[in-house]
């Protein structure tokens, strides 16, 4: 990953999200929270959205402690499955140029400590058990870097190397410890572990969640978008880096909520009295307007 070279450049998007829930029988009411909203924040602007739901539903809207829009969906009604599209446009901006890095010194001032603890603790996901544990010698190892900005480069792609993606071997319960044992997981497993390890550095770092496209759009092309994790590090500024593919964030990624670690903020959340679940599917679509 090359820190200093920008990600693509301001693109404005179109994003389609469809979430369907099933349940094998009747679900008599259920209360579900979604965050999929992006934000407008650090020249990304939220230009258009909309939260459609069928069967029809009670939405309210609030904002979560940790800044994110959050739709609440009430239903009161018999229903086996309850379908939320939710469609945003969204101006991204590319890479934002890095400013100079700070020292581990400036990391260390116990007014710099106490103002970003929150995203300086473990957490039961972003465990102390992986590098005081299992990686307690990579962490030594970035420890010796010339400054933050070198190590948040090589936990990245230390991470990067040891997880190999592959679906299906973990879940969103899955520590970052279980994860670097196992050597396989997806965005949240990438995330969680270089979150641990940042945070094991005195490095102050959050989770973000949002949305990705791989494949590169142009004007009025939709291509396949996926929700997707990825890291805020702190190294003179908040810098956004992407462990899962080992590169700076910029316009393929879209912002849409941050935290600690996934627990804060899951794209979808919920309680139902009935069931049980069938299952879930997920469908993003992204199209870069004209």
């Amino acid at each position: 990953m090359d820190a200093f070279a920008p990600v693509g450049s301001a693109r404005r998007l179109e994003i389609l999200h469809q979430t369907r829930l099933g349940y094998s029988d009747d679900v008599s009411a259920s209360f579900t929270e979604a965050r999929m909203t992006p934000l407008s924040e650090n020249g990304q602007v939220l230009l258009a959205h909309k939260v459609r739901v069928k069967p029809s539903a009670s939405l309210s809207r609030h904002v979560d402690y940790w800044g994110a829009q959050v739709t609440t969906i009430e239903l009161h009604s018999p229903h086996r499955e309850l379908d939320i599209r939710a469609a945003s446009t969204v101006l991204v901006p590319g890479a934002r140029e890095l400013g100079e890095p700070v020292g581990w010194d400036d990391l260390r001032d116990p007014g710099f400590v106490d103002a970003n603890c929150e995203f300086l603790g473990f957490t039961d996901l972003a465990d102390a058990e992986l590098p005081v544990g299992v990686a307690a010698d990579l962490v030594a190892d970035l420890a010796t870097a010339p400054n933050p900005r070198a190590a948040v480069l090589g936990c990245v792609r230390a991470v990067r190397e040891r997880i190999a993606y592959e679906p299906g071997i973990t879940s969103v319960t899955t520590t970052a410890s279980e994860a670097w044992t196992a050597g396989r997981g997806v965005c949240q497993d990438f995330t969680h572990a270089t979150l641990a390890i940042l945070r094991a550095l005195g490095i102050p770092a959050r989770y973000i969640s949002g949305y990705l496209h791989t494949e590169e759009p142009s004007p009025g092309r939709t291509v396949v978008g996926e929700s997707h994790a990825w890291v805020e590090c702190w190294d003179g500024g908040w810098t956004a880096v992407d462990p899962t593919n080992d590169r700076r964030v910029g316009a393929a990624h879209v912002l849409v909520a941050r935290g600690r670690d996934y627990a804060d903020v899951p794209p979808l959340s919920g309680v139902f009295a009935g069931g049980p679940s069938s299952g879930q599917s997920v469908e993003v679509q992204i199209t870069q307007a004209e």
